[in-house]
């Protein structure tokens, strides 16, 4: 890049690419915006009501920066991108019903997807049946494994991957003994089966689970099942029964005869803080850090700028609400895996979708503003996203992060499941 100079716009693509070779790229772009006609037309599968409502608020937030951001770089292979936006409301019947409407009356291309497992796996059926390319945000293992088919991707993690990352560690230095509580509902179930995989096959034990309604908000009868000689209490609630867990927990002192572990979906769009101690010696895996310290570049703090949000609490600039962090970036980052698929296949139409696919499948992804999670890959076989995972602690109300586990520890011990490639289009 000597000897050019780099405007604002150039500029952007030359960061969004990760290095000087894939930013040229989109030099020729910048001279002549939407030089093709027809725009493409991306479907956003959001939870704005419902449970999920706090979290959806920043997904449907990212996905929106993350095209107006590509829109000023020139739309995908010089198309404009429209977003258009259905709410699941957080429940899977509409969910679905809403993912119909996206593909058959808005003319949606691609999906980018729901993260309320539930609705995802509610959905994937209805994607593959009218073949477009969905992309998943939950972290129920089943969407890129038995229930998952050819037009199912996921950039982030899963449960199977949560538990390869945090509970050998866990294990080793929090306990041996351990009881797992969580709502009734497809995350909650898919952790357990996973947690317990691994803690048996290390030599420990795992009690029968504990599994709380969605609408119950006093958890104290549940609370007062965990056996007593649990060395490790495993949690995966969120929203407003994460903040009654961790509330009617620690008044019950539960921390004090155990170690309360879990994964980011518990305090996500929460500050520990806000707790008032509640949440404080927590662990927990994180799928992004919170705090911009751990993960110190210039991508991490852009993307920061773009969802307009501190660099400490992850709170959004004009309000006290929390940012989703840990998964409301694959909102923004799927937008930018589909433009990279979509312009290395040469995709021009409906047609050519099956070359989309190709390309997604084992697309790596440099660390960029538009992968400001990391590098990672979308594995060829399961279309899972392959990402550094952050086992934090909250100290002081802050969650800091104690280990950073490698996408690359992690693809080691991962064995693919499933192979989607080898499935028709």
């Amino acid at each position: 890049m000597k000897g050019i100079k780099l405007n604002r716009r150039s500029f952007l693509s030359h960061a969004l690419a990760g290095g000087a070779a894939a930013g040229t790229s989109y030099l020729g772009l910048t001279k002549d915006l939407y030089g093709q006609s027809g725009s493409i037309i991306l479907g956003s599968h959001c939870e704005l009501t419902g449970g999920f409502a706090s979290w959806g608020y920043w997904h449907d937030k990212a996905a929106k920066a993350a095209v107006a951001l590509v829109n000023e770089q020139g739309g995908i292979a010089g198309r404009k991108v429209e977003l258009v936006t259905e709410d699941t409301e957080s429940n899977p019947a509409t969910g679905s019903r809403k993912l119909r409407s996206l593909i058959e009356r808005s003319g949606a291309n691609f999906i980018v997807g729901s993260v309320h497992s539930g609705v995802m796996l509610s959905s994937i059926p209805v994607a593959t049946e009218l073949k477009t390319i969905y992309f998943s945000a939950g972290e129920a293992t089943e969407a890129t494994g038995t229930k998952g088919t050819r037009y199912s991707f996921r950039t982030g993690t899963d449960t199977y991957a949560l538990a390869a990352a945090g509970a050998p560690w866990a294990y080793n230095n929090l306990g041996k003994t351990w009881t797992i509580i969580s709502p009734d509902y497809a995350w909650g179930h898919s952790h357990y089966q996973e947690h317990k995989a691994v803690i048996e096959k290390l030599g420990g034990k795992v009690y029968d689970p504990i599994f709380v309604p969605l609408d119950a908000k006093d958890l104290v009868p549940y609370l007062a099942k965990i056996p007593s000689d649990t060395q490790v209490l495993f949690s995966v609630f969120f929203g407003a029964q994460s903040v009654a867990f961790y509330s009617q927990a620690k008044s019950m002192g539960l921390e004090k005869t155990m170690k309360m572990y879990s994964v980011s979906g518990t305090m996500e769009a929460i500050a520990p803080a806000d707790l008032q101690g509640a949440g404080e010696g927590v662990y927990l895996v994180e799928n992004f850090p919170r705090m911009l310290k751990y993960k110190d570049d210039d991508f991490h703090k852009q993307h920061n700028v773009r969802m307009a949000i501190d660099d400490v609490d992850a709170r959004e600039n004009n309000s006290q609400r929390v940012m989703a962090k840990s998964h409301a970036w694959q909102s923004w980052e799927n937008v930018f895996a589909l433009k990279k698929a979509i312009e290395v296949s040469g995709w021009k139409s409906k047609k050519d979708d099956k070359l989309v696919i190709e390309a997604l499948e084992g697309l790596t992804l440099d660390n960029s503003l538009g992968h400001p999670q990391g590098a990672k890959t979308i594995r060829r076989e399961d279309h899972s996203g392959m990402i550094d995972c952050y086992i934090s602690r909250v100290e002081n109300g802050k969650l800091e992060v104690k280990k950073k586990v490698s996408k690359e520890e992690l693809t080691a011990q991962l064995t693919p499941r499933v192979d989607f490639s080898k499935q028709s289009v």
